[in-house]
């Protein structure tokens, strides 16, 4: 289906032609007739499926047919997501897509300046994008209302409820205009029963669709595992990445301190590459991504933290150096390629110490990943190497009576005759009188 068939506002597809989009996804063209008549919709799809556009197109659309309203304290659109990553993706398309029609969009989020988004927030929005953290503290401060907002979105529900954030999200819910008063839409990765009653409770009759589950989509990659040993890995690494210079890879471990290890060796090895990790600061994530996104960066190095806040296109290749403990994680990092249709390829390097959790993978997924041949060739050997990361050593205290080397003493030379104890407080000097011979 073209979107010229839709009834699309001639603003929005103005944006829709300038990035590039010409026909739907299967997402867009089963939600998009039901959402642009104003009912509230819940979808089951993965990200990577277009959802990201459906449900910007079909706000836009009717925002642009309904009276303009002049900007108060209520925001028109309030777009929930749970991570910051995904609230930059989301801002960047809404931005693509609403350039034509000129609506004011503000995005909050935690890593960045408080106040000046603050700001931001005290001069009117249109459409309001954050995570609920933010969204709340600015709500508590009375920034903004909800009492008056048209249009509500919640991306990746289950991953709000995964990360805790369900309470926020009713506190938020539960100050906004009546749920018939306003369209609401939800998309999730599954339609939990959870997930379900967060629908029946604050939204009007949702429309559900399913649209292509996650094992559908898995099937869209080019999968292969190599099974090879954990001193062997970091040289089929360097292999795969050398005979294959041009592509843009993705590469998940298991923890923090292999993703740094590796870094480190890939760079040292003249592959550029960067690390992010959970507790990476928010400035610095966001230069990495866009110098990732850029294409100025060939591979970035994961953990499972980033595995569903990365929203990137033309991931060509997607690495689990670490073959990942939970079956549901294979998915979720492999999903970064392939992307709206688009080829890509998942490559996983079963060690000893993580290949336990293959056969759960293949049973989720419903398939056999294709075990590739293995030959000393394809292993680099004569690879730089580097040293573990050095912990930081904490300096021993100084017992009493030593002095740092190199610094004048500040002690009174002992006369003869005379005895001094060691000192027990500073600047008090304790001197016993000269015993009488």
């Amino acid at each position: 289906m073209k979107f010229e068939e839709l009834d699309i506002h001639e603003k929005v597809l103005e944006g829709i032609i300038s990035a590039g989009f010409t026909e739907c996804t299967p997402v867009q063209e089963q939600t998009l007739p039901t959402a642009l008549l104003g009912k509230d919709i819940a979808a089951q799809a993965q990200t990577g499926t277009g959802k990201t556009a459906a449900f910007l197109i079909a706000v836009f659309s009717r925002m642009l047919a309904m009276p303009e309203l002049k900007r108060g304290p209520s925001p028109r659109v309030l777009i929930i997501a749970p991570t910051r990553e995904l609230v930059i993706q989301i801002e960047a398309e809404a931005k693509l897509l609403g350039g034509p029609a000129g609506f004011r969009m503000v995005s909050v989020y935690g890593g960045i300046d408080y106040l000046k988004q603050r700001e931001e927030i005290a001069k009117g929005a249109d459409i309001l994008i954050g995570t609920p953290g933010r969204l709340i503290d600015y709500l508590k401060q009375k920034v903004y209302s909800l009492k008056k907002t048209e249009f509500l979105v919640i991306d990746e529900a289950d991953r709000l409820f995964d990360m805790g954030f369900i309470s926020d999200l009713r506190f938020m819910l539960r100050r906004m205009s009546p749920y018939d008063k306003r369209q609401s839409m939800l998309f999730s990765a599954t339609l939990s029963n959870r997930v379900l009653e967060l629908c029946y409770e604050h939204m009007n009759m949702p429309e559900r669709f399913t649209v292509t589950p996650e094992q559908v989509t898995v099937k869209l990659i080019e999968q292969e595992i190599y099974h090879v040993g954990r001193t062997e890995k970091i040289g089929l690494l360097l292999g795969i990445l050398k005979r294959e210079p041009d592509g843009r890879y993705l590469i998940f471990c298991n923890t923090k301190v292999v993703v740094e290890r590796l870094d480190r060796l890939l760079n040292a090895n003249g592959l550029a590459t960067a690390a992010i990790t959970g507790d990476i600061d928010q400035r610095k994530r966001m230069k990495v991504l866009s110098l990732f996104k850029d294409g100025k960066l060939p591979a970035l190095v994961a953990t499972d933290v980033a595995s569903r806040g990365l929203h990137i296109d033309g991931v060509t290749h997607v690495i689990n150096y670490d073959l990942p403990q939970d079956r549901e994680d294979y998915v979720h990092r492999i999903g970064r390629t392939a992307r709206a249709g688009a080829g890509g390829r998942a490559i996983s390097l079963a060690c000893e110490e993580y290949v336990h959790s293959l056969a759960d993978i293949e049973e989720y997924i419903k398939q056999k990943i294709p075990v590739m041949p293995l030959t000393e060739e394809m292993i680099i050997t004569d690879y730089r190497k580097v040293s573990r990361a050095r912990k930081k050593s904490i300096p021993k205290r100084k017992k009493s009576g030593q002095f740092s080397k190199g610094k004048p003493s500040t002690r009174v030379p002992e006369k003869t005759g005379h005895h001094r104890p060691e000192r027990k407080k500073p600047f008090k000097k304790h001197f016993r009188r000269q015993s009488s011979s």
